[in-house]
């Protein structure tokens, strides 16, 4: 399975309180490349109607795997790991399905955020994901991303287009690019050479590992930039399918 990237690099947008359709910018020092890149901060955007600064938060919506299957995978590509590459490997708590990205979200915003992944939930059933292969983008011999696959469902795919609509009542850009679901098991500098990871595609290729995962609620998560610099993600608010 090949998967091109999609996230392109894009300069950092906040969106003044009061005003949910106009975006400003918050300085060229901020750039958004994706949902789980380690230029996650928090941000202070100056609001000139308050006359002060107002905390965002980075923000996605997402959906979590059981711990189970989240050790399963983790154990299904130990293989990988040993291998000493140049790789930032996720723990597996940290193993998750993004749906959408929302970047910089004020604390205003966010009751209304809440408010639309609810009435999403609220008219969709439990969900099954088929987690399946190994592979990374753009090129399993340059990579900058590893993850293993999900199958893009009808399913899958539905609530992704729901989370979107409901989104952009509240003044997110509707995404318009290809949905490729995936769990990002690490990432690695784009400045490494290809010879770097000479082997890494047969080593792929050879992991074993096929699940059927329930999923029963939408998360809303937090990324936080840690003194290391890889992000870590916590849990903002959640909401169970009842459809």
């Amino acid at each position: 399975m090949t998967v091109s990237s999609w996230y392109e690099r894009r300069e950092g947008l906040a969106t003044l309180p009061g005003c949910t359709l106009c975006p400003i910018p918050v300085g060229s020092g901020h750039v958004l490349s994706g949902p789980h890149q380690h230029g996650h901060r928090i941000l202070r955007v100056d609001d000139p109607f308050l006359g002060s600064c107002v905390a965002a938060m980075r923000l996605f919506v997402a959906l979590n795997l059981p711990k189970k299957e989240r050790d399963r995978i983790y154990r299904a590509s130990r293989i990988l790991r040993d291998c000493e590459l140049p790789v930032r490997w996720k723990e597996p708590e940290h193993y998750h399905v993004t749906l959408k990205f929302l970047g910089e979200v004020t604390e205003d915003r966010l009751e209304g955020v809440q408010d639309a992944l609810n009435q999403v939930a609220s008219t969709t059933g439990r969900l099954d994901l088929a987690v399946e292969g190994f592979g990374a983008f753009p090129t399993i011999r340059r990579p900058q991303v590893i993850w293993v696959g999900v199958e893009p469902s009808p399913a899958l795919r539905c609530l992704k287009q729901d989370v979107e609509w409901a989104l952009m009542g509240c003044g997110f850009e509707r995404e318009t690019r290809a949905f490729h679901p995936h769990l990002t098991l690490g990432r690695a500098d784009a400045q490494d050479g290809a010879g770097v990871f000479r082997g890494l595609d047969d080593k792929a290729a050879n992991l074993a590992y096929q699940g059927q995962i329930m999923v029963r609620k939408l998360d809303l998560m937090r990324s936080h930039l840690s003194k290391g610099g890889a992000p870590k993600y916590s849990l903002k608010h959640s909401t169970s399918f009842e459809g």
